[in-house]
């Protein structure tokens, strides 16, 4: 009797054991963790998708279809083009991470096609204000649709090419 009274107290502490990490994942998140991501290949002309930030602006602004991704961490990671009237380019790789309205920027083009690593990468909200008011319409109307990440490339360049995503109504910049 003594044994078997031994396993019967054992065996609760074994199911439990055995669910404790089941239950811990399923009723708390794991923390995130972000993937590592390869620097893109240089933006070239022919594959620049054009996108409306304001009608306040005389800038030009695109992101490279061919730069696009989505990543299993979240984020989807992107090189944006900004162009002035007067033909100067500013050219950054950046990320933007839909489940909490986040941007990062991780390196800026250089005029020979090289990248050099921005040395304020830190995870920052997106907000409607001017300085990341193309991360706010990127989020808002292509990548991040009412708060939906996008599930591939694909519906991304698709969502740019038709000038606002399906899911997004009306744009956000009108």
């Amino acid at each position: 009797m003594k044994r078997l009274f031994t396993l019967a107290l054992f065996l609760p502490l074994a199911a439990q054991a055995a669910w404790g990490d089941f239950d811990f994942e399923y009723e708390n998140e794991k923390p995130w963790k972000e993937l590592e991501s390869q620097l893109p290949a240089a933006p070239k002309e022919e594959n620049l998708l054009p996108f409306k930030v304001s009608a306040a602006t005389d800038n030009s602004f695109f992101v490279d279809g061919q730069s696009i991704s989505v990543g299993e961490d979240g984020v989807v990671r992107f090189t944006l083009v900004m162009k002035s009237p007067e033909g100067a380019s500013n050219v950054m790789f950046e990320g933007i991470r839909c489940k909490t309205r986040e941007m990062r920027l991780y390196a800026f083009g250089r005029a020979d096609g090289t990248w050099g690593r921005a040395r304020d990468s830190d995870w920052k909200r997106i907000r409607s204000e001017r300085r990341n008011r193309p991360d706010h319409v990127l989020y808002n109307d292509f990548f991040c649709p009412r708060e939906i990440i996008v599930t591939d490339p694909a519906e991304a360049v698709d969502a740019l090419k038709q000038g606002n995503h399906p899911r997004a109504g009306k744009s956000g910049w009108e």
